[in-house]
Order: C-alpha cells, then sequence, then structure tokens
C-alpha cells in the first residue's frame, strides 16, 4: 500500500513511518509539498496520513478538501493532538481520527480497514441495461437511483445519468443493506455519499442535490446516517 504522511514535525512523521513496515511510505513536511506532487507531479497513494494542525503550512482540513477534490476515493485519516475536529473529518469522509501518540494497534487496525474498502469498491457493481445498451457501474460511482414507472434513472457522481429497465422494490432486495438505503417510494440513496440528514431531506456532498426520506422510511435513514457518523470518524 502506498502512504503519504504530511506533518511538518518529522519527529511524528517517523514514528508513524517506523509503524508501518512493508508499506510504502513517503513523508512530507507541508501540505504544499504534498499537495505539488499530487497535482503537478502526478503522485498517487491509497492513504493519506494528514496532521491537523502545520505550522507556516495550510491545515490538514484545507488539504484533505484539496485532495478529495481530485480524488474522491482517496482514503485519509487525519492525526491530531486534539478532537476538536471530528466533524469537519466526517464531512470530508475521513476514513478514520486518530490521537497523537499513534500505536501500533490503531495503524493495524486502519489498514485493515482501507483494505476492506479496497475490496468493496472492486467487487460491487451494479449491472445495468437499456435497450440494446449493458454495462455496469461501482457503487461507489453511484449516488442515488431515482425510479418512474420501469425506468430506473441511476444518478452518478460525475453528473451523468444512466437509465435502466427494472423496478425500484426488486433493486431494493438486490443492493441494500451496506451503502444504499431505501428513502422514499421513488428513491434509493447511496449513504456514503450523504453530506447532511435535515428535515425530510438527505443532502448529498456532491454538488448539494437534496434527495427526499418519507415518513414511512425516516427512522430507518436516522438510524443509519447516525452510524455511518460515528463509523467514519471512528468513534464506535
Amino acid at each position: 500500500m502506498r502512504i503519504a504522511v504530511c506533518d511538518d514535525c518529522r519527529q511524528d512523521a517517523c514514528a508513524i513511518r517506523d509503524l508501518l513496515p512493508g508499506q510504502g511510505v513517503k513523508l512530507y513536511g507541508s501540505a504544499e509539498s504534498l499537495l505539488a506532487d499530487v497535482e503537478k507531479g502526478g503522485e498517487r497513494f491509497d492513504l493519506y496520513l494528514l496532521d491537523i494542525f502545520m505550522e507556516n503550512s495550510m491545515s490538514g482540513i484545507e488539504l484533505a478538501g484539496k485532495l478529495r477534490a481530485g480524488d474522491e476515493a482517496a482514503a485519509i485519516c487525519f492525526v491530531s493532538t486534539s478532537d476538536d475536529f471530528y466533524r469537519e473529518a466526517y464531512d470530508l469522509y475521513a476514513i478514520q481520527y486518530l490521537i497523537k501518540p499513534v500505536c501500533k494497534e490503531e495503524l493495524e487496525k486502519l489498514l485493515d480497514k482501507v483494505e476492506k474498502v479496497f475490496v468493496r469498491n472492486r467487487e460491487k457493481m451494479l449491472r445495468y441495461s437499456w435497450r440494446r445498451a449493458s454495462g455496469a457501474i461501482p457503487y461507489g460511482k453511484i449516488l442515488y437511483i431515482s425510479s418512474s414507472g420501469h425506468v430506473l434513472f441511476i444518478h452518478c457522481t460525475d453528473g451523468r445519468v444512466q437509465e435502466s429497465t427494472g423496478k425500484l422494490n426488486d433493486l431494493e432486495q438486490q443492493i441494500c443493506g451496506d451503502a444504499f438505503l431505501r428513502c422514499h417510494q421513488s428513491f434509493i440513496v447511496n449513504m456514503h455519499h450523504v453530506r447532511e440528514f435535515s428535515g425530510m431531506e438527505l443532502t448529498l456532498a456532491e454538488e448539494g442535490e437534496n434527495v427526499p426520506v418519507s415518513r414511512r422510511y425516516y427512522a430507518a435513514v436516522q438510524e443509519r446516517y447516525r452510524k455511518l457518523m460515528f463509523e467514519e470518524v471512528g468513534w464506535e
């Protein structure tokens, strides 16, 4: 696994590297140097371990936002001396939030979680069929699915809307249970892309688009949203 560790304290960065034997770890002393390698140098990492507080540099939170804008699937973990930024970490879909000093057991759990995400993203695809065309879309690329009659509309992170023949009730039985959840008679949403749950609507991270939640599904959506919020920042 290729891992970038960004921390202006070299001692802390080296301590993390030494706890990751057998991994391809590259150290960065500033957010700007890491961002330059990614944006201009074409570097790509499987996991980013970012210190939140860095002197004479943009914060780890700001850096994560820029990394996420260029790679929505990036696995990001924040490392900090404070737990004050859990909410920001959740908003950026951080896979974990670790408090210094970081121990070997915490890093092993983190790597295991990242590996599971990679496997899930590789294996799970939604197959569609429309007229004479057919194909598959990775679960992670799907924001939500709406329906009208016997036509499904698969709304993707890149703005694409793929039509497919099918019924939402049948699709619910096929895909709901992990990332996807029925939230309305006419909608299934990918909860991993939800930024906010307010009133009777879910706001998606991409473009701030809203998906309705009906009273019938409200309790299940509320429970799943709360659980995901805690899982993403490692509170449970």
